[in-house]
């Protein structure tokens, strides 16, 4: 991570330091570092504070890609904390390329009140069509992305895992031969959160071996999918040494219709 990263996150240790205002999930050089913040903002009723959870997913590239973000709370629904976590993100990438955690906390402090008025306006049946998208959004969703080229492999897969889990996304990540697929399932704004994280940071190296943005990622199917039909558990990285064996993975997930129409043609 790049020096000002360093020092945010010395800043934040002595800011946060009451008892489990912070914690700091995982740190790499070479995957940048998850941390979690509990803090409280004020809510509709101006006498109820919301006590709030929030992981950020600093990538190697930070401050010069945004952070990923991961909102939760006890007082809110799934629907506010999406919206929330959707507002952080949107004044995340309005202060690049400077160090923004706390700058994000902060001003999350000052306008959850706002942000969760406006959530909560156009409902029922009446909604503007901003709103019915938002809602069809929710749920479970299943996408199949397909890399072109994966020259750093360790660098590479360790980014993809840290990003999933700092999404709450379940997944995989597939390798065999020259066939690179990753798998994943959650939330929809969790996923175009996860491409936003792998097209803007330097997640590969170039032919020279000089850090470089993944360009070629693409989104090969994307649907809702029923809760009762959740296909994995976790994310994990596995490698396949024949087509027969991640055939195998796909039918075991109940996706062999995915793996016939899509991935077949990638090996012929």
């Amino acid at each position: 991570m790049a020096g000002p990263a360093q020092e945010e996150l010395c800043a934040l240790a002595a800011i946060f330091c009451g008892p489990g205002e912070w914690e700091v999930l995982s740190h790499s050089e070479t995957d940048g570092a998850v941390l979690r913040i509990l803090t409280e903002a004020e809510g509709p009723a101006e006498d109820a504070a919301v006590p709030l959870e929030l992981v950020f997913h600093l990538p190697a590239g930070y401050p010069s890609c945004p952070p990923g973000v991961s909102v939760s709370s006890e007082r809110l629904t799934r629907a506010q904390c999406g919206a929330v976590r959707e507002r952080l993100l949107e004044h995340a990438r309005s202060l690049l390329p400077e160090p923004m955690v706390h700058q994000l906390v902060l001003w999350l402090q000052q306008h959850l009140r706002h942000i969760l008025a406006e959530a909560g306006a156009g409902g029922g049946p009446g909604q503007c069509p901003s709103a019915a998208s938002a809602t069809e959004d929710e749920g479970l969703w299943l996408a199949l992305l397909h890399v072109d080229h994966m020259r750093a492999k360790s660098r590479y897969a360790r980014a993809v895992r840290q990003w999933a889990a700092g999404l709450g996304l379940t997944g995989r990540l597939m390798l065999m031969g020259r066939v690179i697929l990753i798998l994943l399932q959650g939330r929809r704004d969790d996923i175009k959160e996860y491409l936003v994280l792998q097209k803007t940071c330097r997640v590969d190296v170039d032919s020279s071996g000089k850090k470089c943005k993944e360009k070629m990622v693409s989104v090969l199917y994307e649907s809702r999918v029923q809760p009762e039909h959740a296909r994995f558990a976790a994310f994990d990285v596995r490698e396949f040494p024949r087509l027969d064996a991640l055939r195998e993975e796909f039918e075991t997930a109940g996706l062999q219709e995915l793996f016939s129409d899509f991935v077949l043609g990638l090996v012929k």
